[in-house]
């Protein structure tokens, strides 16, 4: 069950990195402007992380397996939108009905696992979910390249709406759960807003918000963004081979999750430093991808993003570390949340950076990784210095039989 709602992930992971192989014909088609790319990858990210509280919600009233069932659809219809758009505000709104139907697949992921296996697990099983999710990156790099190609950008948007059907009956057909305990209970949000608050209140929140804003958003704004028109810009790259760069950093991707959740330190204060040491490291890779250096060095720098970027797994970890466990739900949530806000912040502010450059007669790569670069510092400054749990070590959790 676990490996066919991780395949609904992969199909979420799809969309959010299309960008990047799909922003020059859709330059081209639709004469997008830098923060227009950046507004357009972003639609998707706002769309799928401002309902990451309500999902939460969904899955602790209704089960994992109803609310994706119910909400996993309108995928495949912003994916049609996209690909019969005919300007920008359609391919906005294509965007965020995607982004609206991806919204409960990584979490129900990491609630199912949370669920169903031991906490000593959590880690390594959370781990090994995103590398195999990543599978969903290998398709929007050389394959999507390819058909793109062939076809045209709009069969791109229509093969993934193909892929994404195939994912919900899998999900249809072969998850099953308990029914939900509280069967005929009505969801009251303005109740279970009041118990998010109860999170929002713990000194502890803050920071960890603060580094989710910018960690994930930092690679997805590489991968799922600014690859392809730094490599055709700057380095005179075909989409093919942007596309093969893509699937390596993709193929990476799939190992470094698994890897850093056999790695993580166990120890919940010796994680923290890790998480805030390994952004920091991230940074220094963004700040170097800003120089305009040989392609293949260039080319070696994002491979490095791709793999170290891994380490992020072990913030799933610390957020299951640092809250109660009457409380994992609504923390997971509200981290999924601000990672998703945070890719669609950054990938706009990347886009006005980029604006700003060209109108300053600036290299405008530079100018989006330097600014990924600052937001990495900042978020690890967030994450160092703003109040820390009192205690972190939560409560054991219960595995399935």
């Amino acid at each position: 069950m676990l490996l066919v709602l991780v395949g609904g992930f992969a199909l979420s992971q799809a969309f959010r990195t299309a960008a990047a192989i799909m922003a020059p014909p859709l330059q081209q088609a639709f004469a997008l402007t830098p923060q227009q790319l950046g507004l357009f990858a972003g639609a998707f990210h706002f769309a799928f992380g401002a309902l990451q509280l309500f999902m939460g919600m969904g899955i602790d009233l209704y089960g994992v397996r109803r609310t994706v069932v119910a909400v996993f659809p309108l995928t495949i219809l912003g994916a049609l939108v996209t690909a019969s758009s005919h300007d920008f505000t359609s391919l906005l709104l294509g965007q965020a009905l995607t982004g609206i139907g991806c919204a409960p697949a990584f979490l129900a992921c990491t609630v199912f696992i949370a669920r169903r296996f031991p906490a000593g697990q959590y880690a390594s099983v959370n781990g090994a979910a995103l590398g195999i999710g990543s599978v969903g990156l290998l398709l929007t790099g050389t394959p999507l390249a390819l058909v793109i190609q062939a076809w045209g950008w709009r069969a791109g948007y229509v093969a993934l709406a193909a892929c994404a059907a195939l994912a919900w009956l899998a999900i249809f057909l072969f998850v099953r759960e308990e029914a939900p305990a509280r069967t005929g209970e009505r969801l009251d949000v303005m109740a279970a807003l009041r118990g998010y608050g109860e999170l929002f209140r713990l000194p502890q929140t803050a920071g960890i918000i603060g580094l989710a804003l910018f960690t994930y958003a930092s690679f997805l704004s590489l991968r799922g963004l600014w690859l392809g028109p730094v490599l055709i810009d700057r380095y005179g790259f075909s989409l093919v081979q942007t596309g093969n760069v893509a699937l390596a950093i993709s193929v990476l991707g799939m190992v470094g999750p698994p890897l850093f959740g056999r790695l993580d330190p166990g120890d919940a204060q010796r994680r923290r430093t890790w998480i805030g040491n390994f952004t920091i490291g991230c940074a220094a890779l963004f700040a170097l991808l800003a120089f305009a250096l040989p392609a293949w060095l260039e080319i070696t720098l994002a491979l490095g993003v791709g793999i170290v970027s891994g380490y992020m797994v072990m913030q799933y970890a610390d957020v299951r570390a640092t809250y109660p466990a009457r409380m994992t739900g609504r923390a997971m949530a509200v981290f999924t949340m601000a990672m998703f806000l945070g890719v669609a912040l950054m990938q706009w502010l990347t886009g006005l950076a980029a604006s700003a450059a060209a109108a300053l007669h600036a290299e405008t790569y530079a100018a989006v990784f330097f600014t990924i670069c600052f937001f990495l510092v900042l978020g690890a400054c967030l994450y160092r210095y703003l109040p820390g749990p009192s205690t972190v070590t939560a409560e054991p959790s219960q595995s399935a039989p």
